[in-house]
């Protein structure tokens, strides 16, 4: 472009300046002219340090990323014909999953002639859903992959403190 809009080093505003003399500005201050928009019209020129730019940028980036919050997935498996005790303990694991603030994912594995009975399996985590519902919620509704029927819990927004609290 034979035009750009330059912007100073310390943000004010040069105007719209010839791309020689903004090159020429940049050469006279030891510093970079960087094309920070180029689709407005004439596109936007800052003088900057773009070194210094590029290290702020990369902490900033690097600052965002550790205030992510990593949602963590337990997985619990469970078979259609599970006895009662098994039932409960696992049913337990599930409890104190959630309560911890992770998602659990409820596998129902499905071996021989249960693949012709996926309602077992469908009320088996439907049950397991009712009993939890007070710490989670659905978040992804039991399907059939091939050999498992595959349920996601995740907790409610509520318990996500407690636990640290206790801790």
């Amino acid at each position: 472009m034979p035009e750009v809009r330059l912007v100073g080093p310390n943000g004010e505003q040069v105007g719209i300046v010839r791309i020689e003399d903004a090159l020429r500005l940049a050469q006279e201050a030891d510093l970079d002219l960087v094309e920070v928009a180029p689709q407005a019209r004439p596109p936007v020129c800052k003088l900057m340090d773009y070194g210094k730019f590029k290290y702020e940028s990369a902490q900033k980036a690097r600052e965002s990323r550790r205030n992510q919050q990593q949602t963590v997935i337990k997985e619990q498996k469970l078979r259609p014909k599970i006895d009662p005790h098994d039932y409960e303990t696992k049913k337990g694991h599930v409890t104190r999953f959630l309560g911890q603030g992770h998602k659990v994912k409820v596998t129902i594995m499905f071996r021989g002639r249960e693949q012709s009975r996926p309602e077992l399996g469908f009320r088996l985590l439907q049950r397991l859903a009712d009993d939890v519902a007070e710490l989670g919620f659905i978040e992804a509704n039991p399907k059939q992959d091939g050999r498992n029927m595959i349920m996601v819990l995740a907790p409610h927004k509520t318990n996500k403190t407690k636990p640290k609290a206790t801790a």
